[in-house]
């Protein structure tokens, strides 16, 4: 644990973060009554990805939050009574709180508080497995703490002294501040090198015609069960939210002996905070240099609509940044078999099972439809001594004939490739397109 983290869990101690096994009411503000219930039941999800035990829920319809305690005067009352007979531990606000906010919640219930930002940062922290993924999560929590310090303990209130300060007027808050601020600078170091060496290996990994798709989606939509699905793989497969904390890429069949490297990435959530943009990073950058995206969606999730307009909102906003030259995006509605037989899903996409492989073949098909879209479908010969080029850039390709002096394959390719091949000796023999010819 680092310095960082051990000073801030002395001078917030539990205000800080949450823990397994506590006792939490959770606190809904929305402006209509469906709104609030979705916000719950998604709520109930991340207490109890964190490990909360949720011993009640409430929900205030309000148009606008109040300024001092989000909540109304009355519901902090109430909120405070269930606290004191349920033996409450925390209570969880499904919004953002200032540091006001927060500090008059706990003073007029006198209970922890603390908001969806810090229970998502609670879970990122507990799932996340990579060096870098702890770097961004740990980021992620300093810079929300930082403005949160004051007011947390009379030991941060008290002026500091002697050897190592900077004067008897120094309070421990500055000296604190300090601390956490150098711990925030060494960390952007550390991950701005990671980030380095990770558009290394993806230049590595791109230099072929080896198709990119990447796997993006609300959180537990079924993203790393449907990789698993298409590339025969065993990533970490939980019914939990943000069970993925970092990207992994596995090579996977398309169609027709076609190969594809298949990407999973971190799912995405309604109103991601801003301080989790940076944990998002490598995920952004993986669908922004993809050739397609897979959106998947759980076809069955009773907030369906919503999780899929987040999803597209987060691409737009954070991926593209309103660019028009955007990779082909393929609506994945997965959770078929969880549907009932009355209920179907939306026709603009592919509806798949990644659990039992159903709709499968359909999605490879139409994968490698919107791929070839750029690509020219060609019937090439390839003399023998650029066959090692021709395997580097698209794996194994489709069919082969095998001649004296080399094959010839039907294959779609990208004109960066075509154009490496024919400089390689490769002949063009039939194509769609006679400007290739």
């Amino acid at each position: 644990m680092t310095d960082a983290i051990n000073f801030t869990e002395d001078y917030t101690g539990k205000r800080a973060r949450v823990y397994g096994e506590e006792r939490a009411i959770l606190v809904a503000v929305a402006r209509s009554v469906g709104q609030g219930e979705d916000s719950l039941r998604e709520l109930e999800s991340l207490a109890a990805t964190a490990g909360l035990t949720v011993v009640a829920v409430i929900a205030q319809t309000r148009f606008r939050p109040d300024p001092a305690t989000v909540i109304g005067k009355g519901k902090v009352e109430e909120v405070a009574t269930a606290a004191r007979a349920l033996d409450a531990d925390v209570i969880v606000i499904d919004r953002e709180l200032t540091p006001g906010q927060g500090r008059n919640l706990e003073e007029r219930t006198g209970c922890k508080v603390i908001d969806r930002t810090q229970l998502i940062l609670d879970i990122f922290a507990q799932h996340a497995a990579t060096k870098e993924a702890r770097l961004q999560v740990e980021l992620a929590q300093l810079r929300y703490l930082l403005p949160r310090l004051r007011g947390w303990g009379e030991a941060l209130t008290r002026i500091g002294g002697g050897i190592g300060t900077r004067g008897p007027g120094e309070t421990k808050l500055a000296l604190d501040r300090k601390k956490i601020t150098r711990r925030i600078h060494t960390i952007e170091r550390r991950l701005e090198k990671a980030g380095s060496e990770r558009e290394t290996r993806r230049a590595r990994r791109t230099r072929g015609d080896i198709p990119r798709i990447a796997i993006v989606g609300y959180t537990n939509s079924g993203k790393s069960t449907l990789l698993n699905r298409l590339c025969t793989a065993d990533l970490k497969v939980e019914d939990k939210l943000f069970a993925t904390l970092t990207t992994a890429v596995r090579r996977g069949e398309l169609a027709s002996g076609r190969i594809g490297l298949f990407i999973d990435t971190v799912g995405f959530i309604r109103d991601l905070p801003h301080h989790l943009i940076p944990a998002f990073s490598s995920t952004l950058e993986a669908a922004a240099a993809a050739d397609l995206i897979l959106h998947v969606t759980d076809a069955a999730s009773p907030n369906r609509d919503a999780e899929y307009r987040a999803v597209r909102a987060t691409l737009a906003d954070q991926v593209f940044h309103g660019e028009t030259d955007v990779p082909p995006i393929l609506n994945v509605w997965n959770k078929i078999d969880l549907l009932s037989p009355a209920t179907a899903p939306p026709a603009d996409g592919v509806a798949i099972s990644a659990l039992n492989g159903a709709g499968l073949a359909g999605l490879r098909a139409r994968m490698c439809t919107l791929l070839d879209q750029s690509r020219t479908q060609v019937r090439l010969f390839i003399p023998y001594r650029a066959l090692t080029l021709f395997h580097r850039l698209v794996g194994t390709g489709g069919s082969i004939d095998y001649q004296p002096t080399g094959i010839e394959t039907c294959i779609a390719l990208s004109p960066a490739a075509l154009a490496q091949l024919r400089d390689a000796g490769a002949r063009i023999l039939t194509a769609t397109s006679d400007r290739e010819q």
